[in-house]
C-alpha cells in the first residue's frame, strides 16, 4: 500500500518556509499531540501562560473521547453498537451530527455521515490493496442513507439496526472551532490552530500581516506547494485522493467513497480546499465539493456567502470559485 506523508507536516512545512509566525518581536507558546489519529499543533503569540495550552489539549482529549468510532465508550461507539435503541448523548455530539446532517441534506446524501459501513469494508488506511468482493460492496452500501438518522434533542436513534454514524467528515473542524472559542474566550488575538491539516487562524501575524498558507501539492514526494492563501481569522480545510489512498492496476482507490456506488469518487478531481469563517463547514464543504465534482461543486460554492474555493483537477489544473 501506498501512504502519503500526513497534510499537518506540508502545512508546518509551509508555516516555517513563509516566515508565518508572528513578528521576531514577540515570542510564541506552543503544543502538539496525537489526537483523532493525526498530529494537532497550536501556537499563541501574546500570551506566556502555558495552562491555556493545557487546557487546549483537554478539549481535543474530551471531544475524542465522545466523538471517535473507534473508541468503545465514545458516543458515537454507543450509537452506533445500539441496533437501532435511541440513546442519549452529549449535547456537543449532537450539535456535530447536526452539522454533519446539514451537510448530508445538502448534498443530497453525497456526503453521508452514515458512510462507517462502506469506510469499514474499504479500509483505505491499512488496505495492502484489495477490492472488496461486489456483494459485499452492496450489503455496506444498503446501510448507508442519513435519513436512518434521527437527532431528537440529544437523543439518537438510528432506524436501520446496521447502520453506523462516522464523523471523521466534520468533526476536526468543529473542534478546530470549539478550540479557536476558547482561545478568543482567553483574549487571544493571534494564534493558528492545525488539526491534521484543517487549519485556523486566530486574527493575523503580530505585525498585522495575513497568514501565508501553503496548499500541498498532490501525490508530490517533496511535499511542495501547488499553491497558497493568505488569511486571517479564517479556517483553511483540503480534501484530496492523496490523503489515503492504495493503487491497483494503475487505477487510486482513495478514502473519499461514493455512497450510491460503493467505491471511491472517480471525477477528475484530485483536491479541494475550502477558505471559510468556520473550520466545520471547511470539513463539510470540502467533502461535499469533492463528491459533488468541479461543476456543481463550483455553482454551490457560488451560491455561498464569504466562502472560496481551490479546485485541482487531475491535470493539476486550479479551478477557482467564490473569488
Amino acid at each position: 500500500m501506498k501512504r502519503v506523508l500526513i497534510w499537518f507536516l506540508t502545512i508546518v512545512i509551509m508555516f516555517t518556509a513563509s516566515g508565518c509566525t508572528g513578528s521576531s518581536s514577540e515570542d510564541s507558546i506552543k503544543t502538539t499531540g496525537m489526537y483523532f489519529d493525526t498530529v494537532i499543533s497550536i501556537e499563541v503569540w501574546g500570551s506566556t501562560d502555558d495552562t491555556i495550552l493545557t487546557h487546549c489539549k483537554d478539549l481535543c482529549k474530551e471531544y475524542e473521547q465522545l466523538l471517535s468510532r473507534t473508541i468503545d465508550t465514545s458516543d458515537i461507539s454507543r450509537i452506533n453498537s445500539a441496533n437501532g435503541a435511541p440513546v442519549e448523548v452529549d449535547v456537543r455530539t449532537a450539535e456535530v451530527i447536526e452539522k454533519g446532517l446539514y451537510y448530508s441534506r445538502l448534498s443530497k446524501g453525497d456526503f453521508d455521515i452514515t458512510i462507517a459501513p462502506l469506510s469499514e469494508l474499504w479500509n483505505i488506511e491499512e488496505n495492502p490493496g484489495n477490492i472488496p468482493d461486489q456483494t459485499a460492496i452492496e450489503e455496506a452500501k444498503s446501510h448507508v442513507n442519513y435519513k436512518n438518522v434521527i437527532l431528537e434533542n440529544n437523543t439518537v436513534t438510528l432506524k436501520d439496526p446496521k447502520a453506523a454514524i462516522d464523523l471523521g467528515a466534520i468533526a476536526k473542524g468543529f473542534i478546530a472551532d470549539k478550540l479557536k472559542d476558547y482561545l478568543t474566550s482567553q483574549g487571544i488575538e493571534h494564534a493558528l490552530i492545525n488539526l491534521g491539516g484543517n487549519i485556523v487562524a486566530i486574527g493575523s501575524k503580530t505585525n498585522g500581516e495575513n497568514y501565508h498558507i501553503g496548499i500541498q501539492k498532490p501525490f508530490d514526494g517533496q511535499s511542495s506547494a501547488i499553491t497558497s492563501v493568505d488569511i486571517r481569522d479564517k479556517s483553511v480545510v483540503s480534501s484530496g485522493v492523496y490523503e489515503r489512498y492504495f493503487k491497483k492496476d494503475g487505477k487510486i482507490y482513495h478514502h473519499i467513497l461514493n455512497p450510491f456506488t460503493g467505491y471511491p469518487y472517480d471525477n477528475h478531481l484530485l483536491q479541494v480546499t475550502i477558505i471559510s469563517d468556520l473550520s466545520a463547514d471547511g470539513d463539510g464543504l470540502s467533502t461535499t465539493c469533492f463528491a459533488l465534482g468541479l461543476d456543481k461543486g463550483s455553482a454551490l460554492i457560488e451560491s455561498l456567502d464569504g466562502v472560496k474555493a481551490i479546485f485541482v483537477t487531475n491535470d493539476y489544473n486550479l479551478h477557482y470559485a467564490g473569488y
